[in-house]
C-alpha cells in the first residue's frame, strides 16, 4: 500500500474487510432473528441483556490482536521481514496466555456480570447459558483474529473474509439444527456460533501455513524476545482497552435501559444487532486507513500517510450521512426482522433509538478513522483517551438522566460519547501526524550526517 492511489488502494483493502465485519455480525444477527422468532421476545431479552459485556470482553480480544499487527505492517512496509516473522511468534505467545487468562476469568464471574447488569430473574437462566458458552469461545475469538492481523498486515483483506463467508453459512445452519431441531434454546445460539468461529480460525491457520511464506514461521524466528513483547504490550494492551473502556460506558448504559423493563430491553437488543451492522462500513474504512498508515510510515512516507486518512475520513462522512438517513426513516422496518409485527411496544422503542442514532452517524466516519489511524501511527497510548470520553459521556447520561427522562435518555446516550470523543481524538490523530513526520525527518538528517 505504499504504492498507488491511496482511496483506491484503501477501499479495494476496506471492501474485504467490509463483507468480513458484515458476515461477523451476521453470526449475532442470525442468532438473534432466530432466537427472537422461534423462542420469543423474553429469548431475545436473554441473548441481548449481556451485548455490552460482550462487546467490552471481545472488543477487548480483537483490539489486543489489532494492535499487534501494528508492528507487522511496519515491519513489512519497511522490507523487514526476518524482523516481522519474529514479532509474530511473540505475538502468538502472548495471544495465547491472554486467551488462556481472559476464558478462564470470564466463565468464573459469569453470574456475577449478569448480576452487575441488573439482568431479571425470568431470563437470567437463558442469559447465563448463552454467555456462558459465549466466553467457553474466547480463545478462538483470539485465534481468528490474531491471523487475520497477520495477513492484513501483509496486505491480505480477502482470504479472512473468504473463511469467515464459509463459516457463516455453516453458523446459520447451525442456528436452525441446535435451536429449531434439537431445542438447545439460547445454548444453542452460542454454540453455533462459537463453532463457526473456530471453523474461520482453522481456515485461515492452514491457509497461512500453505499459500503465505513470508508468514511461515522457522526455528530462528521461534525466539522469545522481551523487547518484541513489550512492544506488543504497548500497541496491543491499549487498543484492547480502547474497546474495553468504550464497553464499560455502554455496560452502565445497558444497566440502566434494562432496568426500564423487558419491553425496551428486547427494543435495545433488536437496535443494537442493527446498529452494529451499519458500523460495518466505518470499522472497515478505518481498518484499511489504519493499515495504510502503519506501512507508509514504515516506509517514511508521511504526506502518503496524511492523505490517506483525510481521504478515508471524508468516504467515512458520506457513508454516515447516507446511512443515517436510512435508518432514520427506515428503522422501523427494519426492526421487524428481529420482532413479530405484533409486538408493537417493542418496536416503537427499537425504531425510536434508530432514528436517534441516524442524525448522528456521520460523527463515526471521523471518530474511527481518526482513532485507529492514530494507532496506526503508533500513538495507541493517545488514542485510549477517546475511549475514556466515550465512557465517560456514557456513565453520565445512564446515571443522571436516565433516571429523570428514561428511555428518551437512552436514545442519546451513544451520540453524546461519539460526539466527546471526536472533539479530541480528531486533532490529537494530525498532531500525531507531525510527531512522525518530525522523527523521521530528524532520523533522515543524522543518517545524512
Amino acid at each position: 500500500m505504499t504504492e498507488g492511489t491511496p482511496l483506491k488502494l484503501i477501499l479495494e483493502f476496506a471492501a474485504p474487510l467490509f463483507l468480513g465485519n458484515l458476515l461477523q455480525q451476521t453470526y449475532n444477527l442470525m442468532d438473534a432473528a432466530i432466537v427472537g422468532r422461534y423462542l420469543g421476545t423474553d429469548a431475545l431479552a436473554a441473548v441481548g441483556a449481556s451485548s455490552s459485556v460482550q462487546f467490552l470482553v471481545l472488543g477487548f480480544c480483537l483490539g489486543i490482536c489489532a494492535g499487534f499487527g501494528i508492528p507487522f505492517a511496519t515491519h513489512f512496509g519497511g522490507g523487514k521481514l526476518r524482523r516481522m516473522r519474529r514479532s509474530i511468534f511473540n505475538g502468538a505467545v502472548l495471544a495465547a496466555a491472554f486467551a488462556v487468562v481472559i476464558t478462564l476469568a470470564c466463565t468464573l464471574l459469569c453470574g456475577n456480570i449478569l448480576h452487575l447488569l441488573n439482568t431479571a430473574e425470568e431470563y437470567y437462566d437463558n442469559a447465563y447459558a448463552y454467555l456462558f458458552i459465549i466466553f467457553l469461545g474466547i480463545p478462538f475469538t483470539i485465534f481468528y483474529n490474531f491471523l487475520s492481523s497477520m495477513l492484513r498486515a501483509v496486505g491480505d483483506s480477502r482470504t479472512p473474509f473468504m473463511f469467515l463467508a464459509v463459516s457463516t453459512v455453516l453458523n446459520i445452519g447451525m442456528d436452525l439444527l441446535f435451536i429449531i431441531v434439537l431445542k438447545m434454546g439460547c445454548a444453542g445460539a452460542a454454540a453455533a456460533t462459537i463453532t463457526a468461529q473456530a471453523i474461520s480460525g482453522f481456515s485461515c491457520f492452514f491457509y497461512t501455513l500453505r499459500r503465505q511464506p513470508v508468514l511461515r514461521l522457522t526455528k530462528e524466528d521461534m525466539i522469545l524476545s522481551a523487547k518484541d513483547i513489550g512492544n506488543h504490550f504497548i500497541m496491543g494492551i491499549p487498543m484492547g482497552l480502547q474497546y474495553s473502556i468504550t464497553a464499560i460506558g455502554s455496560m452502565y448504559m445497558q444497566s440502566a435501559n434494562n432496568g426500564l423493563g423487558a419491553v425496551y430491553t428486547a427494543a435495545f437488543t433488536a437496535a443494537a444487532r442493527i446498529k452494529q451492522l451499519i458500523f460495518c462500513p466505518f470499522e472497515a474504512m478505518a481498518t484499511a486507513v489504519s493499515v495504510f498508515c502503519s506501512q507508509n510510515v514504515g516506509a517514511g512516507k508521511i504526506d502518503r500517510a496524511r492523505k490517506g486518512i483525510i481521504q478515508g475520513m471524508l468516504t467515512g462522512i458520506g457513508y454516515g450521512i447516507a446511512a443515517g438517513a436510512g435508518i432514520f426513516f427506515g428503522g422501523r422496518v427494519v426492526s421487524m426482522i428481529f420482532i413479530d409485527s405484533s409486538e408493537t411496544a417493542v418496536l416503537d422503542a427499537s425504531a425510536k433509538y434508530l432514528s436517534c442514532l441516524g442524525l448522528f452517524y456521520w460523527v463515526i466516519g471521523i471518530l474511527n478513522t481518526t482513532r485507529l489511524s492514530t494507532q496506526g501511527l503508533g500513538f495507541s497510548g493517545r488514542a485510549i483517551f477517546s475511549g475514556v470520553a466515550e465512557m465517560i459521556a456514557r456513565i453520565v447520561v445512564a446515571s443522571y438522566f436516565v433516571p429523570i427522562y428514561g428511555y428518551d435518555a437512552i436514545c442519546f446516550c451513544d451520540q453524546s460519547a461519539w460526539v466527546l470523543a471526536t472533539i479530541y481524538i480528531a486533532p490529537m490523530c494530525f498532531h500525531c501526524l507531525k510527531l512522525v513526520e518530525k522523527r523521521i525527518s530528524s532520523k533522515q538528517k543524522t543518517a545524512a550526517i
